[in-house]
């Protein structure tokens, strides 16, 4: 079967003409950043939510009319897009290549916990087009470095493959179906929202992430055509498994027959712990490698104190090792992470792809 066209065939070149040369720069957190302004309960209903309901979809009005909205960061993008282009502008401007749309609970699983499940596609859409706006401003000062935006789907806080239930290790609360249905709404938005790519983003169970793969399939073939798609999964400690149980190895083996164009890991672990993980990752792929860890491991009050300096000079290491085609940060990650990140790894050579995939781009 000949093979799909790329959506934006001159956006896709222009990204794959700049990973041939250097060493990409991913964003840092969204969450850490969105913390800072310190927003309340005002701040996220907005206008829109005041009365506690939907006042453009009054259909929806229900048990959610009194829920409280604050903590729901993506619902953001509706109600003080202002704060999240800020995110995006800042770590643009800190040297970021790639920035991550705001859309990591954008699913209906998430969205349920506000009762606002009808808004997935509306708030993928709009993650997609504030990061579009603040690329496009950002690349029109610099021509010649272009900015792309990465959709992002998160992984939903259900799990296809391990029971919740310890008393019941059959039991699931989710299906492959559904997950799938989940993600097709979602994967829409982004693309029509203007994404350069679609990641699918701290994955913690490989099947999840299987059915978010086939929808973004699915998605593609409605449309005839499509995007390059990304993997990051996370190992949750130190045992170096995803929590179905899979070792880095393992996870690529599993997902490789989707092609991506890159495969990689963030969150869980700070850059120092996963080092051999992502060393795993380089000596088996045939895509690119991407890393993006936490700003280290969360100390006794939930924060994160690697400071920029330090995780420069691991991920640095990365790079020399030449294990590294994208880099970036994660939970407690800032502008000043990853402006240290992509003052250490500039002039380091890529990752070199096998020869394989080399043809294939």
């Amino acid at each position: 079967m000949k093979p799909l066209p790329w959506l934006n065939p001159a956006r896709t070149e222009a990204l794959l003409d700049a990973l041939q040369t250097r060493i990409l720069i991913i964003d840092g957190a969204m969450g850490t950043m969105i913390q800072k302004h310190g927003l309340q309960e005002g701040d996220y209903r907005g206008e829109r939510f005041a009365d506690g309901c939907d006042a453009e979809h009054p259909h929806t009005h229900g048990p959610g009319c009194d829920h409280d909205l604050k903590g729901n960061n993506d619902l953001l993008l509706l109600t003080r897009p202002d704060v999240i282009a800020g995110v995006h502008t800042a770590y643009l401007e800190a040297g970021a290549d790639l920035v991550e749309t705001n859309t990591f609970n954008a699913t209906s699983v998430s969205q349920a916990d506000y009762h606002l499940e009808h808004l997935v596609y509306e708030l993928n859409k709009a993650g997609a087009a504030v990061a579009r706006a603040c690329c496009d401003a950002i690349e029109a000062t610099t021509p010649g470095k272009p900015r792309f935006v990465i959709g992002v789907i998160g992984p939903t806080s259900r799990t296809a493959s391990i029971s919740p239930d310890v008393n019941d290790p059959g039991y699931r609360n989710t299906s492959f179906d559904e997950l799938r249905t989940t993600y097709r709404e979602a994967i829409d938005g982004l693309i029509d929202g203007g994404a350069d790519t679609i990641m699918v983003e701290t994955i913690f169970d490989t099947l999840n992430a299987k059915a978010a793969l086939y929808a973004i399939e699915e998605a593609f073939d409605a449309r005839g055509a499509r995007l390059p798609v990304m993997i990051s999964g996370t190992i949750t400690d130190a045992s170096g498994r995803t929590l179905s149980g899979q070792t880095a190895e393992a996870f690529y083996t599993s997902l490789a027959h989707s092609r991506p164009l890159s495969i990689g890991l963030n969150c869980a672990l700070g850059a120092k712990d996963l080092r051999e993980h992502i060393e795993t990752l380089s000596n088996v792929a045939d895509a690119y490698v991407s890393a993006h860890p936490n700003a280290g491991l969360p100390n006794a009050f939930g924060e994160y104190d690697e400071t920029p300096d330090e995780m420069a000079a691991i991920l640095k290491e990365f790079a020399q090792s030449g294990l590294l085609n994208m880099v970036g940060g994660c939970c407690g990650s800032t502008p000043a992470h990853i402006k240290a990140i992509a003052d250490a790894v500039a002039g380091i050579p890529p990752r070199r792809l096998p020869s394989v995939l080399e043809q294939a781009a």
